[in-house]
């Protein structure tokens, strides 16, 4: 019993993360979520929140004016679809409470990159010298 508590939310934070990457590529018709990656989903213990990481699979140049409204624009899309997703999501994983969904965009990749850029300049200037 205790096992399945520890296992229960992230079963169901895999399943979210499926559901609503599908929900949002394939049922909603916003144009502001295209390139949208749903990159993980966390459970609260008891079901009931549901924080939903996400980035955009084509980046602008980071921190570009550009690429931060297209981020503020993609959070706005998805905060106004979240009761949708929620009642979607709630009937289709036949949940019986409705997980409240918070949306926090992943900037964990961007990073990843900036590492690998800074690791390449090193690795150029070690072979000048």
């Amino acid at each position: 019993m205790a096992n399945e508590a520890k296992t229960r939310p992230a079963r169901v934070a895999a399943q979210l993360r499926q559901e609503i990457a599908r929900l949002v590529s394939r049922d909603l018709g916003d144009p502001r979520l295209e390139n949208l990656v749903v990159a993980n989903v966390t459970m609260s213990g008891d079901l009931r929140l549901a924080k939903i990481f996400w980035r955009l699979a084509v980046l602008d140049e980071p921190g570009s004016t550009l690429l931060n409204a297209r981020l503020k624009d993609t959070q706005t899309a998805l905060e106004r679809a979240s009761g949708r997703l929620k009642k979607a999501v709630t009937a289709r994983l036949q949940l019986r409470v409705a997980p409240e969904l918070k949306f926090e965009y992943d900037a964990g990749q961007e990073k990843r990159d900036r590492i690998d850029q800074l690791l390449e300049e090193v690795k150029k200037d070690a072979a000048k010298r």
